[in-house]
Parts: C-alpha cells; structure tokens; sequence
C-alpha cells in the first residue's frame, strides 16, 4: 500500500483515566515522553501493527478523540495537495521533536486525518 496508515493519536480530557483503562484493556506498553513546556505525550507501543500516541487534548473543551496518520513521501505537497482538492488544513506541516512533520486535514465530508513524513524517510 502506497500511504498506510502508521500511527493513531488519542487526544484526550484525562489522560490519567486513558492510561489507565487502555494499558489495562489491552496491555499497551506506555511509555511517556516528556514535550515542550510541561507537556508529555504518551508513545503507545503494541508490538505489532501501527502503534500511536497519547495526550492532554491541545484543544480547550473539546471531546476526546481518536486520530489516525497516514503515510506521505512529501508533507508540504501532501498537505497541498490535500487543500486543492478540497480539504481544510487544521494544522499546516510542523516539525515533531526531530521524529518528523505532521499536519492535519479536515476532508471534504468533515472527517479529520493526520498526514505524517518519518525524518530520513
């Protein structure tokens, strides 16, 4: 497949409770990462299959949620690209801790999805 899907995201309001209920459930290794600021964001490792992250949702008052990354050769034309086909960019490419680029996209039917570029990839 050309663009897998390589990571999913929880954005949550507690990440105390998210840790807790998803290592429980299904015996995710977590492992904190502490981020700029007072920030810490939570890798998920599953050992098999794509594996994802946890955090304090970024946004004030919105719900908890999951967002899945797909795959990009290049994020800047796949961010491009993207917007002319009718996407509204949430996030434009941004650097992550040195790891890659990420940006977010709102397709056209209001579904959201992350686009991610791997440093050295």
């Amino acid at each position: 497949m050309p663009n897998p899907f390589v990571h999913v995201e929880l954005n949550t309001t507690n990440i105390a409770a998210a840790k807790s209920f998803y290592g429980a459930l299904f015996g995710w290794n977590l492992q904190d990462v502490p981020m700029a600021g007072d920030r810490t964001y939570t890798m998920i490792g599953v050992g098999e299959g794509a594996g994802g992250g946890m955090q304090a949702h970024p946004v004030a008052g919105a719900p908890s949620s999951w967002l899945a990354y797909v795959n990009v050769d290049d994020i800047h034309a796949a961010t491009e690209k993207a917007r002319k086909l009718g996407a509204k960019v949430m996030r434009e490419p941004m650097e992550v801790m040195g790891a890659g680029w990420l940006s977010i996209i709102v397709d056209p039917t209001g579904a959201t999805l992350g686009l991610w570029k791997a440093t050295g990839r």
